[in-house]
C-alpha cells in the first residue's frame, strides 16, 4: 500500500510543478512515482512469496497427516 500512495503523491507533485511550472517539483513527482511504482512491484512479490509458503506448508501439514495415519494403520495390523 505504501507503493500506491508514494504513486499519487508523485502525480500531484507532478501536476503541481507543471502548474507552477517549476521543473524541480515535477521532476520529483515522477521519481516519486518511479518509486512508488518499484515499491508495488516488490511489495506484489512478498504477496506472491507468502502465498506460495503457505501453500508448501500446508502440503508438508497433509503429507505427515497422510504418513502419521498410515503409519497408525500399520502398527493397528
Amino acid at each position: 500500500m505504501k507503493g500506491l500512495a508514494k504513486v499519487v503523491k508523485g502525480r500531484i507533485e507532478e501536476a503541481a510543478g507543471a502548474i507552477a511550472n517549476n521543473d524541480k517539483l515535477r521532476n520529483r513527482g515522477q521519481t516519486d512515482q518511479a518509486v512508488g511504482r518499484i515499491n508495488q512491484a516488490g511489495e506484489k512479490s512478498v504477496r506472491r512469496a507468502k502465498g506460495s509458503a503457505r501453500q508448501m506448508v500446508e502440503k508438508a501439514r497433509n503429507a505427515a497427516k497422510g504418513a502419521v495415519s498410515r503409519a497408525k494403520d500399520m502398527i493397528g495390523k
